[in-house]
């Protein structure tokens, strides 16, 4: 009986908070305002399940921005498409103007389904209403929406929905419900509250929240089928603000939300956005947002498209790590989408019909670092599998899974299917391949494996000189959410850290040593600029050094960066960040712990 009550409890709350908010007008607010706050683990693992299942998704950013398409008064403005409004702090007037060349007769809500479909994604994730306040949907609390203010004049969403719903797929709304640059009072990044550029929309927060946020949140949860609610930037926002928006959350029971409501709420997800956690988010669900070239919204010359080698590699890394991967397109004014955009979630898509089996239903590597590529696995009462993602194909036919101590009862490719050799070696198993990569990207490898999983983590260590090598596939990289990120090259030699612009990214590697002392920290680096200085962070100590200039970043150079003691015997981290003033890039290909001798 209580079993049962348990499982009525959510919907019947639920329908009393439905009831009361429907009936007040008003936003009534539960005993607690986060619905999910008494719920069990069970319960939490029952309404993410099909979340983390899904592992890929479709972001669409999509409204009036797609009109000036990155350019306002002649010039092409910086920063991502979405944003044109802030960046180039465009009158309201001027921009409510482009809604009336927002005309999208090409839009095809069915082949956007299908391209979802296509490209192996599990659920899609609109904006219903972006940062400059448009909504493409009918929102009866303002005319600033696409059946209003368009000589279109229809609901967009509503179409979107079914057609995603009919081919099996999940569906979200992005809501923007703190930054809104057209309603009067909605938030501005950058700004103090009550601030803003134009007269036109500057006013009282509260009232905003009261009379745009709340009323539109309350619509797109009541008339659409949703899976997923998708905050964004928590401007101006507090926890009393916040705190009126999550009861509505129950309108949509069983609804998956964000991190990014603000005042203090967590949400379901944490959301990384245009990097990958070099060590995932332990502890919580999480999904990498990401654009395949510079922006979200539609940029008319923005070309600088991610190969699609890189895409399906990112998706091999952020569900190693166990994350989602939610993969942006953003179609222009017209209602159509980018080539470049559909080419690519074809591609993308022709690997997951082959490979998907290693990417849905999946959890996390295992191992702390594969030298060669990524892993994931699925487990059963018996044994399981794991799915080796191979980015670099063995050259002498031999690939080593180091750690493994689980009995491998059989190995195969995913692509044809072909049976491989595998032997047990010292510290882990060793698979013959072919010569040939199956995949010139990834290729797939499955194990299976009887009993339970047993992996013995094989950090770098002490070699028989006592020094210790760091490579770069070593390495974790901790980017942050810009374009152009520090990452592993594999180019003509030994691979490197290249793209190192950043000066906010920053390198770490997690070593085991068995002699302790003092060691001298020796980099080798390439870079063209000189003044170039680095802080090594190792045995307590943070220590600024400069490396040397070189002729190309080809041309590498070792230098002793710093000396260190390790006291102890065991597990150690080493960290190198950048010095930001005078930063210039760096392509790094190893560091070697070398023993002073006493």
């Amino acid at each position: 009986m209580n079993a049962s009550f348990d499982l009525w409890r959510p919907v019947l709350r639920s329908a009393v908070i439905a009831a009361a908010v429907l009936v007040s007008g008003n936003h009534a607010m539960a005993e607690s305002p986060d619905p999910y706050a008494d719920e069990t683990p069970a319960q939490r693992d029952a309404r993410m399940g099909w979340w983390r299942d899904a592992k890929f998704g479709m972001f669409i950013h999509w409204g009036v921005y797609a009109v000036p398409a990155g350019t306002y008064e002649g010039k092409r403005i910086g920063g991502i498409g979405e944003w044109i409004m802030r960046r180039a702090e465009i009158p309201v007037d001027t921009y409510r103007g482009y809604a009336r060349e927002f005309n999208p007769v090409h839009y095809d809500p069915a082949a956007w389904a299908d391209l979802a479909r296509q490209a192996g994604m599990k659920y899609v994730v609109i904006t219903s209403k972006h940062h400059d306040g448009f909504a493409l949907y009918d929102s009866k609390v303002t005319d600033w929406d696409v059946v209003d203010a368009t000589p279109y004049g229809r609901d967009l969403l509503k179409p979107l929905v079914e057609a995603v719903k009919e081919r099996g797929l999940k569906m979200g709304f992005y809501y923007s419900q703190a930054q809104d640059w057209t309603h009067p009072g909605g938030g501005k990044a950058g700004m103090k509250e009550g601030e803003g550029w134009d007269e036109k929309h500057k006013g009282d927060f509260d009232r905003y929240l009261e009379t745009i946020a709340y009323p539109q949140t309350k619509e797109i949860l009541s008339r659409y089928e949703l899976d997923v609610l998708w905050w964004d930037t928590p401007t101006w926002m507090n926890e009393k603000r916040a705190a009126k928006l999550i009861p509505l959350l129950e309108l949509r029971p069983g609804i998956i939300h964000n991190n990014r409501l603000g005042g203090g709420f967590k949400g379901d997800t944490d959301t990384p956005e245009q990097h990958i956690p070099a060590t995932g988010i332990p502890g919580r669900d999480w999904e990498v947002c990401m654009t395949m070239n510079d922006t979200w919204g539609y940029k008319s010359y923005d070309d600088h498209w991610k190969p699609t080698g890189d895409l399906i590699r990112k998706l091999s890394d952020i569900v190693s790590k166990g994350g989602n991967f939610l993969l942006n397109i953003g179609p222009k004014a017209d209602g159509t989408i980018p080539a470049e955009s559909i080419e690519r979630l074809r591609e993308v898509g022709r690997w997951m019909d082959v490979n998907g089996e290693a990417i849905y239903a999946t959890t996390a590597s295992p191992f702390a670092r594969l030298a060669w590529g990524r892993c994931t696995t699925k487990a059963d009462a018996g044994g399981g599998a794991l799915y080796l993602h191979v980015f670099d194909w063995p050259a002498d036919g031999k690939l080593k899974v180091p750690g493994l101590r689980s009995k491998v009862s059989s190995a195969s490719l995913l692509d044809g299917g072909a049976e491989l050799e595998v032997q047990a070696v010292d510290n882990g198993v060793e698979i013959t391949v072919p010569a040939e990569a199956p995949d010139e990207n990834v290729s797939i490898i499955k194990l299976n494996y009887a009993g339970g999983l047993e992996v013995v983590n094989a950090l770098p260590r002490q070699e028989k000189d006592g020094s210790i090598r760091l490579g770069a596939v070593e390495a974790d990289i901790h980017n942050r959410g810009y374009s152009k990120q520090a990452r592993v090259e594999r180019k003509d030699g030994p691979p490197n850290i290249g793209f190192w612009e950043d000066p906010g990214a920053w390198l770490q590697w997690t070593f085991r040593v068995d002699k302790p002392g003092k060691f001298r920290v020796m980099a080798e680096t390439a870079t063209t600029a000189g003044g170039v200085r680095l802080l090594v962070e190792s045995g307590g100590r943070k220590i600024e050094a400069g490396i040397s200039r070189t002729q190309g970043y080809g041309d590498y150079s070792t230098k002793e960066l710093a000396v260190v003691e390790l006291t102890s015997a065991g597990e150690h981290k080493l960290a190198l960040r950048p010095v930001g003033k005078g930063w210039h890039p760096v392509n790094l290909r190893k560091v070697v712990l070398v023993p002073v001798e006493p």
